[in-house]
């Protein structure tokens, strides 16, 4: 009897095992590609403000795991408002979860699109409102702290400055401009307050003959250290190259447009930004955070142009201003 029960037994431990070994294997189901879409007011390859951010998207994508991780659709050029809108308004009807609204000037449209869009999670810069006060809770807001980097930069023209006179050229008194703007001239002053900076304003981001115009008047006046902000700028780097003046870039690394002019720039590195309002949608917050880049934080970065020599001295008079800055002592 025991051995009957035994072969018994037996026999259903092998028809056990068969069964398994016939049965389709476990595989790991993939997870929901995460869909980012990104309106710019200027092109991806503006070596400015728009290329640094999609820079940082596809940077964060492939740490991800690439196009199957984490998709990016965009728009760019889009200068007028209303057609920015009406892009922010389709990307989030077509089920997009994050949609960036990479511009200032889109925030009342954002601020308008966002509530018909709940499940869907919004982001602008450069600005600090995520509109919480008026009752929105699915917009993150970011902002670049230029006036660090500008401080930086305006530290490196002054010493390097032949004439002490420079030459600054902004879009609009108004936002990431305004902010490098201002502390490039704080830079500039601090090293030698007998400097002479000229700043004017183009009233344009798009622009680039305003903006050579700018640069050729500033050099007229003696200038030949310059800067300034926003996509049109490469009208004014065009213009130093051919007067033979030097050049201090913000937003993206802008040496390879004239390698002969360009001291350094002033770098946006967003993945830090990108990763976390990622990682918060997917925990189900759909915004009020604000976030700002700066060099304590990584989000700020000054590249040097190999091409051109910059003094020891100048250097690390420019590490100790981001110590001091990151410190406190310095408040550009």
């Amino acid at each position: 009897m025991n051995s009957k029960f035994s072969r018994i037994v037996v026999l259903i431990v092998l028809a056990a095992m068969l069964v398994a070994g016939c049965a389709p294997q476990a595989t790991e189901v993939p997870s929901t590609v995460f869909k980012v879409a990104i309106v710019m007011p200027s092109s991806i390859t503006d070596m400015a403000f728009s290329q640094s951010m999609y820079e940082g998207l596809k940077k964060v994508q492939a740490e991800m795991g690439g196009e199957s991780a984490m998709e990016i659709a965009y728009s760019e050029n889009m200068f007028k408002v209303p057609d920015a809108a009406a892009a922010i308004r389709d990307y989030a009807s077509k089920g997009y979860n994050l949609v960036i609204a990479h511009g200032s000037q889109y925030g009342t449209s954002l601020q308008q699109i966002a509530p018909d869009f709940p499940k869907t999670a919004f982001a602008w810069g450069t600005s600090l409102d995520t509109f919480q006060a008026e009752g929105i809770n699915n917009v993150f807001a970011y902002q670049a702290e230029a006036q660090e980097g500008g401080y930086v930069l305006g530290v490196v023209a002054a010493m390097m400055s032949k004439s002490n006179i420079i030459g600054e050229t902004g879009p609009v008194d108004a936002g990431d401009a305004k902010l490098y703007i201002e502390g490039f001239q704080k830079g500039v002053l601090a090293t030698k307050p007998d400097a002479q900076v000229s700043v004017t304003y183009t009233g344009s981001f798009s622009d680039v003959s305003l903006m050579a115009t700018a640069a050729e008047t500033h050099i007229a006046a003696g200038a030949d250290m310059l800067t300034g902000s926003s996509q049109s700028v490469v009208g004014a780097i065009g213009i130093c190259k051919d007067k033979g003046a030097f050049w201090f870039g913000t937003q993206w690394d802008q040496t390879s447009l004239a390698p002969e002019a360009v001291i350094a720039s002033q770098v946006y590195d967003w993945t830090g930004i990108i990763k976390d309002m990622i990682a918060s949608v997917k925990a189900g917050v759909m915004g009020g955070k604000g976030y700002t880049l700066t060099f304590k934080n990584g989000g700020l970065v000054i590249a040097y142009n190999p091409a051109i020599t910059v003094p020891a001295e100048v250097k690390a008079a420019a590490d100790a201003a981001i110590a001091a800055i990151n410190d406190g002592a310095i408040a550009p």
